[in-house]
């Protein structure tokens, strides 16, 4: 049977925004998948979904998906993540009995990002918390387990400072782009995404049982947008 535009424009914008993330999601589950198949590299798989799966809030942003969606999605990852931790649902990036609740804390600051800042009607702080998640903390552990030589140990969790110095970066350069695309270039954002990028790193130091996957996300969108709304109040 052919498939015409027409069939497309008659489906729901709704439906159609939800089909988008859903696939955006599955793909990087199905990339997750094959790796975890045929090679023995959790560790790698367990980033592969983290990055991944945090962008789907640009798609959320760009398309302007109800907030409902996401706290909804937010709410069964957070069920299906908790259910891993005792049963093999999600084999390689939760294993059973792992001392860490990180992706429960992830799923969790998803929905509480896009519930506060989309009722607001400022999305650019929920993409903002979680990309410094995704990309930052990801690239963080990445680079440090590859590159980190200079050790420090934070309430006994050891890190690196290749780790924090990666952490710090990719935090300002997340900051920077969402800040200066939304609020313009001017000394006052360059030195707000200065900031956030310093106390993201230093909430992803603390972070036992994963707890910065929530302390991270929240504390930087939250620190964007009061130290904004500062500045642009002057």
């Amino acid at each position: 049977m052919l498939i015409t535009f027409s069939d497309f424009t008659s489906i729901p914008v709704f439906w159609l925004q939800i089909a988008s993330a859903a696939i955006w999601v599955l793909l990087i589950l199905l990339i997750a998948g094959v790796v975890n198949r045929f090679a023995d590299k959790p560790e790698i798989v367990r980033k592969i979904v983290h990055i991944g799966t945090g962008n789907v809030i640009l798609i959320a942003w760009s398309l302007n998906i109800p907030a409902s969606v996401g706290i909804t999605a937010s709410i069964l990852a957070s069920a299906i993540t908790l259910l891993s931790y005792r049963l093999p649902i999600l084999p390689g990036i939760n294993s059973v009995g792992r001392q860490s609740l990180g992706t429960f804390f992830y799923s969790v600051s998803f929905g509480i990002l896009v519930a506060w800042f989309w009722y607001l009607q400022q999305p650019q702080y929920a993409a903002l918390g979680i990309l410094i998640m995704t990309w930052g903390d990801g690239l963080a552990a990445l680079i440090g387990q590859r590159f980190g030589k200079h050790k420090y140990k934070v309430f006994g969790t050891e890190k690196s400072w290749e780790g924090s110095l990666t952490m710090m970066l990719v935090s300002y350069v997340v900051s920077s782009l969402i800040l200066v695309g939304t609020q313009g270039n001017s000394w006052q954002t360059w030195a707000v995404s200065l900031v956030v990028a310093l106390i993201a790193t230093a909430l992803e130091a603390v972070s036992f049982l994963g707890i910065d996957n929530l302390t991270v996300p929240l504390g930087s969108a939250a620190l964007a947008f009061f130290l904004s709304q500062l500045v642009l109040s002057y």
